[in-house]
């Protein structure tokens, strides 16, 4: 049963990140074990019977095509995939807890089956209501964006905003929240994945291919 994640946790990350080295790390797996990895489990498992069953990342950065050797994550992240490369996604790290719901890192085929949703005139005029609405409730809009328009879009079309994504996501992060070691931490990540939930059944419809 999660019972939050304890403040040690945001400490280990605030260490790690001043020496991301194996010898740290090995140093402090159990606390890495107890009191990161453990709680994101926890929390996963109590939000598992509403979301469906969700995974936590690996600790270790891919560094093989990076010229940073750092080989640590300084986050932990939790995903529950309802559709390839969407979903809800919820993080601790040294500032505190993120969470988070969207389509993340597509591919061309998905990307494609997006742009022509929000270029349909009722699921696009859907989705600028969605994301409206969060916006209106405090959560973040974020994703990777192209700086131009797509190739063959009219610099005047309605949603050109959402048709410049990649990628989308809603989010918002909480910095130490005075709640973030009780039981209501998973109270507070469930309603923001709640709040995420039609945005991402919007786009888990929208990327099928």
């Amino acid at each position: 049963m999660f019972t939050g994640f304890p403040i040690a946790a945001l400490d280990f990350y605030e260490d790690l990140e001043a020496d991301n080295s194996r010898t740290f790390w090995a140093a402090h797996k159990v606390v890495y074990d107890d009191c990161v990895r453990g709680p994101v489990l926890a929390l996963l498992a109590d939000l598992q019977d509403e979301f469906g069953p969700g995974k936590a990342f690996r600790p270790y950065r891919d560094v093989r095509f990076s010229t940073d050797k750092k080989p640590y994550k300084t986050h932990q992240g939790g995903f529950v995939p309802t559709g390839p490369n969407v979903g809800f996604y919820v993080q601790i790290d040294a500032a505190g807890i993120r969470t988070a719901g969207g389509f993340y890192s597509g591919s061309a085929a998905q990307l494609a089956a997006y742009r022509a949703a929000v270029d349909d005139e009722r699921r696009g005029a859907e989705l600028e209501k969605l994301v409206r609405r969060l916006r209106r409730a405090g959560y973040e809009i974020g994703g990777d964006r192209l700086k131009t328009r797509p190739r063959g879009v009219s610099p005047d079309h309605p949603r050109l905003d959402l048709l410049r994504h990649r990628t989308l996501s809603a989010g918002r992060s909480e910095v130490s929240p005075p709640w973030l070691d009780s039981p209501r931490a998973l109270d507070e990540v469930r309603t923001a994945w709640r709040a995420y939930r039609p945005l991402v059944q919007w786009l888990t419809r929208a990327t099928a291919t």
